[in-house]
């Protein structure tokens, strides 16, 4: 696969399944991690991966943190499985440092694009993967649990596996709807 057809073909695989990345993929997938733009080279990510038993644990503090930031009952009840939707999760985290030229959103946004890059990489080698935020990305007790410092940002949790069906999906936006000249 070349990479304009990686970039076109792009997509979320919400249906992960086993084998999740070899050894060998997964050193790939953190190599391009930390390929991405980085003003000042202050290197702001930070990166947890869940994968066995550790999705368990996960599972755990997601549990533990809807229940001590009192969830709606159908968050709790699912917090446990959520992690287990594949084999492996990467926990991508902005690591703000105070930098003079480097502002807080081009930390984050140098975080969001390590997870962009781990998920083409992923794709790339014949893997799937979705990137998923929502409240547990949000949750200061999920943070806590994770030792991260209130400025930190989880941008994201990628959930690496081998789609469970192929469902290509074709283009959804047109680009004269959202591009123009000036």
């Amino acid at each position: 696969m070349n990479a304009i057809e990686l970039l076109l073909t792009r997509q979320s695989d919400s249906k992960l399944t086993e084998p999740g990345p070899t050894p060998e993929q997964l050193d790939i997938i953190k190599q391009a991690a930390l390929r991405v733009p980085d003003h000042g080279c202050i290197a702001p990510w930070q990166f947890i991966i869940a994968q066995g038993d550790a999705r368990n644990k996960l599972g755990e503090i997601y549990h533990q943190s809807a229940v001590a930031e009192q969830q709606t009952e159908k968050v709790i009840n699912r917090a446990k499985e959520l992690p287990l939707r594949a084999p492996m999760i990467v926990i991508a985290i902005a690591k703000y440092q105070e930098h003079p030229k480097v502002p807080r959103i081009e930390q984050v946004q140098s975080a969001g694009c390590s997870v962009l890059a781990m998920q083409q990489a992923a794709f790339a080698q014949g893997l799937g993967g979705v990137w998923r935020t929502g409240y547990f990305a949000q949750s200061r007790a999920v943070k806590k649990a994770l030792n991260l410092h209130e400025q930190d940002e989880i941008v994201g949790y990628l959930y690496i596996g081998t789609p469970q069906v192929e469902c290509k999906k074709s283009p959804r936006h047109k680009p004269e709807h959202y591009f123009s000249n000036l």
